[in-house]
């Protein structure tokens, strides 16, 4: 790429803004132009306004820049931007995330607009050609930009190993998560709640998993996705771990696979981000160990740079048919890495 593109951050101070700073240092094909927040921030030093906490140290030249309010006059009198990355709360996201749609290419976090129909809910290793909707998004409101959306981060990390199942028929799925304490945000769940304790319930997250779960590996039929049809039932909770969310998943197959053939699936399982070198792609989108005890957070989150998920403990069911591990970084591949490949794909494909 002869000229790297210019990107705005909406909501740059939240984690996930963080985040996005974080992996876009020294990034091959984008760089920060804008950062952007609510209008308590806005006119500050991104180093007064921001409370950082990421493990790396806040790069100099990201603390000293000012912070635009998160609009589309702002962000264009703060610079001359290509497309936009928001990471915004759900409740705002929605009429801002379409206010800069209608003119700049939108890489969104949010949850406002991932299952309306002429939107793609992007992974890029499992549903490439929903990109398609795109032009029919923009000639649908008008717009010279669209908006892309990413899954809900549990969501991400389980869809990706349900894929390379499909070839056996799915028609199934039971998930239990143990989700990282970064996936609240920051400051996030009260260190009274969750010490010595698990809490049982985190919300929409259920309703999220179960209903995107089938747009993501629905079929694009050219007008539209037509969801797949396979029944998921989700039971979310917040376990006392920083990093990375473990899910145990209980998949009823048509075909009667053996454990060697599922890890095989697993194992050479990749997408186009893969094949075009994309990078932030991942060697290796599903990482498979093959030890007890296996995939640990600690041990296992930081898999391919944070953007591979890892499965293990695979092993028949006596109720349905397999049963697995599955352990993803929440705020790289299921956050911020998850949209800079999004991004990176729809370059790679001439959209953005």
């Amino acid at each position: 790429m002869s000229q790297k593109r210019k990107v705005a951050i909406l909501g740059a101070t939240g984690a996930v803004g963080q985040r996005y700073i974080q992996l876009l240092q020294g990034h091959p094909w984008f760089e920060i132009e804008v950062l952007a927040a609510s209008e308590r921030s806005a006119g500050k030093k991104y180093k007064e306004a921001c409370n950082w906490v990421m493990e790396s140290e806040l790069p100099k030249e990201i603390g000293n820049m000012t912070i635009a309010d998160a609009n589309v006059e702002a962000v264009e009198k703060a610079g001359d931007v290509d497309f936009i990355f928001t990471s915004l709360p759900g409740d705002l996201a929605g009429p801002v995330e379409e206010q800069f749609a209608a003119l700049y290419p939108v890489f969104s976090k949010a949850s406002a607009h991932r299952m309306e129909k002429d939107v793609p809910l992007i992974i890029p290793e499992v549903n490439p050609d929903h990109l398609q909707l795109i032009p029919i998004q923009q000639k649908n409101r008008g717009w010279k930009g669209f908006i892309s959306t990413d899954p809900n981060c549990s969501t991400i990390q389980m869809a990706i190993t349900l894929k390379p199942l499909m070839q056996f028929g799915l028609s199934q799925v039971m998930v239990t998560t143990m989700q990282a304490l970064s996936g609240a945000g920051y400051p996030g769940v009260p260190s009274l709640d969750i010490l010595d304790n698990v809490v049982p319930y985190i919300g929409k997250e259920e309703e999220k998993m179960e209903s995107e779960s089938n747009k993501i590996l629905g079929v694009f039929d050219g007008k539209t996705v037509k969801n797949a049809s396979f029944a998921v039932s989700a039971s979310c909770n917040r376990v006392h771990v920083k990093d990375g969310h473990l899910e145990s998943i209980y998949v009823k197959l048509e075909k009667k696979p053996s454990v060697a053939q599922v890890e095989e699936a697993f194992s050479n399982f990749k997408g186009e981000p893969q094949k075009l070198k994309l990078p932030s792609a991942p060697e290796n989108p599903i990482v498979v160990r093959k030890e007890a005890n296996r995939p640990q957070p600690r041990f296992d989150r930081d898999a391919g740079n944070g953007m591979s998920v890892t499965v293990g403990r695979i092993r028949s069911d006596p109720i349905l048919t397999m049963k697995y591990m599955c352990l993803g970084h929440n705020t790289i591949r299921g956050a911020a890495g998850g949209g800079i490949l999004s991004a990176e794909f729809a370059v790679a494909k001439g959209l953005a």
